[in-house]
This record gives C-alpha cells, sequence and structure tokens, in this order.
C-alpha cells in the first residue's frame, strides 16, 4: 500500500518564553532568553540556582478545578497545548470530520509527574502511609499525559506514551506520522510535555555534573557550541502538534504548516549517558531520515540541532552533521539551537524544536543560537549566532539525541499542494 502524505494542521506550545505559539515563537525570533532564578523551590543549597521555567502559566482555562489536583503539571501542560493546537486546526468540538476511533494521541513524555511523586512522598515522611493520596499514581505515571487530552477532547484512537528520554518527542511525532501514513489513524495529535523543575529533577541532573552553574548570569548559561559551555539549562514546557492525512486536511480546507517528509532512527549502543565520540549513532539517523524522504543532504536548508550546550553533545553532532551533509554543511545549510533560549525541555526538547522549523518555513526567519560568543574547536558551521536570520527554507531538519543512545531525526517540508 502506499503511504499517504502527511501534514501539520495545528501547532500549540507552552514554553519558558511564552504561554502560546504566538509568544514562544515571537521569544525565538527576538533572541530572547527564558532561564531565571528558580522560583518554585529554594535552590540555594544545589549547585545550580536557575532554571527555564513556565511563567505565569494556569490550568484554570482548560481543566476543571476539581480535575487538577489529579493531574501533575506535565498533564496539565498537555492538556492546555492539546487545546490550543486543536484550536489552531479548527478541530476543537469538531466531530464531524473525522471518527473518534481514527483520531489518536501520542505524546512524548521523558520523565513524568516527578513533581506529584515528591509532594506525596514527602507526606507520607510527615505523617504516614494515610497521607498518600489515591491521586500519586494516575498523576505520576507518563502515560496520563495523553490519557487525560484523549479523555478532555474525545479522541478514541491509539493512545500511549513514548519514553525515549530526550528523543520522546521526537519519536512521538514520528510515529504518529507512520500511523497516518500506514492507514492505522486519519488524525493525531501528538508531542510532548515535561516538568521537572523540582527539588529532585534539579538535585539528580547536579549529582550528574550535567548542568550549567553558571549563577551569576543564568540568561547566557546555555550556550550551544561555545568553548565556555559548561552544561545544560533544564527547561520544561510542551508543544503539541495536530498531525492529519493530507486528502482529509484539503478537504476540509485546513491551513497547512508543512508537510511530514521524514523520520529516522538509531541507537549508539555506546553509553548511558554519552554520545559516541565518532557521532555514529547521530550519523545513521539523519541518513535514515533522508533515506525515508527520498532527499539529499543538500536539499535541507535549516537544521535545528539537537545542540545541549554539554560538552559531550555538541562537538559530537557537528562532527556527526559534517559527516552527512559534506561540503553543504558549509555552504548552504544553516544550523541553530534554539536549546540557547529556551533550556533543554527534555521529553518535550525535540517537539518544540519541530515546531520551530515549522513556523521557520512559515515566516522565512530562521531563529539564531543565542549566546554564541567563542565557537569551540571543530565547531565551525552557521550556526545563526545571536539574532534570527531572514531566509527562505523549504525543507527542514530537527535532531534529537537522548540518554541511553537514542536517537531521532524529522524532516519538515513546505506544502506546495
Amino acid at each position: 500500500m502506499q503511504r499517504r502524505r502527511v501534514v501539520v494542521t495545528g501547532i500549540g506550545i507552552i514554553s519558558p518564553l511564552g504561554n502560546t505559539r504566538q509568544e514562544s515563537w515571537a521569544g525565538a525570533k527576538e533572541g530572547r532568553s527564558g532561564v531565571g532564578q528558580i522560583t518554585r523551590f529554594d535552590a540555594a543549597a544545589f549547585a545550580t540556582h536557575f532554571a527555564a521555567e513556565v511563567k505565569g502559566f494556569s490550568p484554570d482555562p482548560f481543566i476543571e478545578f476539581k480535575e487538577q489536583k489529579k493531574q501533575d503539571l506535565f498533564s496539565q501542560y498537555a492538556v492546555a497545548g492539546a487545546h490550543e493546537a486543536l484550536t489552531d486546526a479548527k478541530l476543537l468540538g469538531d466531530r464531524t470530520s473525522y471518527d473518534a476511533a481514527k483520531m489518536g494521541c501520542v505524546l512524548g513524555v521523558g520523565i513524568g509527574g516527578l513533581m506529584i511523586l515528591e509532594k506525596y512522598y514527602a507526606a507520607y515522611l510527615e505523617g504516614g502511609p494515610k497521607k498518600i493520596s489515591p491521586f500519586l499514581i494516575p498523576g505520576m505515571i507518563s502515560n496520563l499525559g495523553p490519557g487525560n487530552v484523549a479523555i478532555k477532547y474525545g479522541l478514541k484512537g491509539v493512545n500511549y506514551t513514548v519514553t525515549s528520554a530526550c528523543t520522546s518527542s521526537t519519536h512521538a511525532i514520528g510515529e504518529a506520522f507512520r500511523m497516518i501514513a500506514d492507514g492505522m489513524q486519519d488524525m493525531m495529535v501528538t508531542g510532548g510535555a515535561e516538568s521537572t523543575v523540582s527539588p529532585v529533577g534539579i538535585g539528580g541532573f547536579c549529582a550528574l555534573k550535567a548542568l550549567s552553574t553558571r549563577n551569576d548570569d543564568p540568561q547566557r548559561a546555555s550556550r550551544p557550541f561555545d568553548k565556555d559551555r559548561d552544561g545544560f539549562v533544564l527547561g520544561e514546557g510542551c508543544t503539541i502538534m495536530v498531525l492529519e492525512a493530507l486528502d482529509n486536511a484539503v478537504k476540509r480546507g485546513a491551513q497547512i504548516y508543512g508537510e511530514v517528509l521524514g523520520y529516522g532512527t538509531s541507537c549508539d549502543a555506546h553509553h548511558m549517558t554519552a554520545p559516541s565520540v565518532d557521532g555514529e549513532g547521530a550519523i545513521n539517523c539523519m541518513r535514515n531520515a533522508l533515506q525515508w524522504a527520498g532527499l539529499n543532504p543538500n536539499d535541507i536548508g535549516y537544521l535545528n540541532a539537537h545542540g545541549t550546550s554539554t560538552p559531550a553533545n555538541d562537538s559530537s553532532e557537528t562532527a556527526a552533521i559534517k559527516t552527512v551533509f559534506g561540503a553543504w554543511a558549509h555552504n548552504g545549510l544553516l544550523v541553530s539551537s534554539t536549546k540557547s533560549m529556551t533550556g533543554h525541555l527534555l521529553g518535550a526538547a525535540g517537539a518544540i524544536e519541530a515546531a520551530f522549523c515549522l513556523l521557520a518555513m512559515r515566516d522565512s526567519i530562521v531563529p539564531p543560537t543565542i549566546n554564541l560568543d567563542n565557537p569551540d574547536e571543530g565547531c565551525d558551521l552557521d550556526y545563526v549566532p545571536h539574532k534570527a536570520r531572514q531566509h527562505k527554507v523549504q525543507i527542514a531538519m530537527s535532531n534529537s539525541f537522548g540518554f541511553g543512545g537514542t536517537n531521532a531525526s524529522l524532516i519538515f517540508g513546505a506544502y506546495k499542494g
């Protein structure tokens, strides 16, 4: 059976740059940092005192008050992001365009309800087992992200969570794409959600020595490809997309942000937390996506890099890009890491970066890599430093690489009919 073409018709974003798609994309185009001192708890005892928090979010417009205590913040983000995405796609409340059994939800969640787990463990230590809420388990488990979205919006098709560390939401979008392309589903709500800015979240990554400790200048702490980078900045939020089969989207007159052209995956099979030095897994992943799409490397105009601002990732990813793209890596390809502004959203990172690829194509503007003052040795690509750049992008790639050596790349193209 010939695969169906798949397009993106709705986007919802809650991020450290803003609580809507428009606010978040405006912040990215401005080159604004979403990083600041942690406000959710007293972080003075930790090596890192800052994070990229979502600011001023309220679940009230999206979730009934009595339901809010049943959901961890990552799940609330998912429900709110899905509301924006479905509204954007003009499918919110639409019961005629699709059979509910062919409307699914697959989300990427790297860790899940860490904050609700911490809350009730503290209650247990203080008051014993009777203080543990019956909402702990459903609030904590990651599949209640898409589960709560499905319950809220009547999605009766496939429903599950992908958990593959920092690659989670890229895998989720890729799997949603495959299910529509292969005829299993007609419409998918997909993307990722994460919220782990908590004592255990910060403390765990500090123990790994993975986080930047630039406490005197947090807005400049996330600096991918810069020789003075010292770790990533923990972020949070969600990005939700609506994917549809092209023929259905055209039939109902939907707006189309772009077409999903390719999806590639691989594994380093190398180390629990470090990428392979030669970038083998990333190379295979990008090549697999290109092969799926039937494209040559020089067809890609913009690449949103994984670009974590860690010593290990940035040089390895740059080397992999050079291997895959050859001369085009220096003579045409634009690369940027929007984690320089949003921080690292863990399981939700790939989704926001994929959305930025689509918005870059729509607006002909490539978001920058901020804080790139002194590129590290070997990091010599055009990373669009400091300021966004006007540039017509027809095809874009988004990379995600995670702990355990898990990798995924997505390719999007401007819709041309």
